[in-house]
């Protein structure tokens, strides 16, 4: 990839379907119920986010398992395996509209990262942003759940996989161990963290780090959906790991803070954004930039605009 400036990724596919009127919150499938009932609304999620400057564009498939749509919605196994992949096909889809649009022209080849959420996802309890579920399984139950999706998404067609929202270094050691059986797969992992130095099961951002970085099919590692202000100290705790040919990839909330009874709540205080902390992240070693919950279109031409005006480079990821 050219690695003359960081690449830009979506913000929350969640929260653009939303505002164009999609209903998700609650749903045990979330946004990836609509590669049933609405593909075309998440091709153009997609549409937009490439758009506003997105250089890469995630799966709606963060929620998805074989397991969670045979459940819900009473599909076969191999039907299951297609609905799944074809996650993948609608994110294709937007790119090929994208480069036969004008508006691409001088843009970088825009790619399809294959989003693999953690179990706790699945569980719909929130568990992804504690890693609690971890403490009773084992590295080969995790390894046993998230075969399928990787199978799935590895062949699919991504040009990248996404192993995001990971709350334990346990659930990582088995994505990392699955991902072996792949070795044609490159991926990035992100972590899930709680502060500026842990995962969201309490273990250090640094040791989780460095058992990412023996893995050679990762491109980056990283965090997200945490508060932006958390991204300076988590990569400087571990910035003692950099790398010239490993890159940090970073993609936090808006900072806003989720209730399950109200929803989402704007802080007293105003949160710095995703595009005004930027330029620190580049300078940490930031190779991948974007935002998750709550990060629109808007944001992320906010953030293409600034590391365009700014000049910023990255190294080759």
């Amino acid at each position: 990839m050219d690695g003359n400036k960081p690449l830009v990724l979506d913000g929350g596919l969640a929260t653009e379907l939303e505002a164009q009127g999609a209903t998700i919150q609650g749903d045990p499938l979330w946004s990836s119920r609509l590669l049933l009932t609405d593909p075309q609304a998440v091709t153009e999620a997609h549409f937009r986010f490439l758009l506003a400057g997105a250089d890469i564009v995630t799966t709606a498939t963060y929620q998805a398992s074989v397991a969670g749509f045979t459940e819900q919605l009473n599909l076969s196994a191999e039907r299951a395996r297609e609905l799944l992949g074809s996650g993948v096909q609608l994110a294709r889809d937007a790119v090929d509209r994208f480069v036969s649009d004008a508006r691409s022209t001088g843009r970088r080849r825009s790619l399809v990262a294959a989003s693999i959420g953690p179990f706790g996802a699945f569980l719909l309890d929130g568990s992804e942003y504690s890693g609690a579920y971890a403490e009773k399984m084992s590295v080969e139950d995790l390894k046993v759940w998230h075969r399928p999706q990787i199978e799935v998404l590895a062949a699919a067609g991504a040009d990248l996989v996404a192993l995001e929202t990971i709350p334990s270094i346990k659930e990582a050691v088995a994505l990392l161990e699955l991902l072996r059986e792949f070795p044609n797969a490159r991926a990035w992992l992100s972590f899930s963290c709680k502060d500026g130095s842990s995962l969201s099961d309490g273990s250090s951002f640094l040791e989780a780090v460095q058992l990412a970085l023996r893995s050679s099919q990762l491109m980056a590692v990283g965090v997200n959906c945490c508060p932006p202000a958390l991204v300076e100290p988590l990569l400087d705790s571990a910035g003692s790991l950099r790398s010239p040919d490993r890159g940090w990839v970073v993609y936090p909330n808006s900072g806003e803070d989720w209730d399950s009874e109200r929803g989402w709540r704007t802080p007293e205080k105003r949160s710095s954004s995703v595009a005004e902390l930027s330029h620190i992240w580049v300078k940490q070693g930031a190779t991948l930039i974007g935002g998750c919950c709550r990060v629109g279109p808007d944001h992320i031409a906010e953030l293409q605009q600034q590391l365009t005006s700014s000049g910023s480079t990255a190294a080759t990821v």
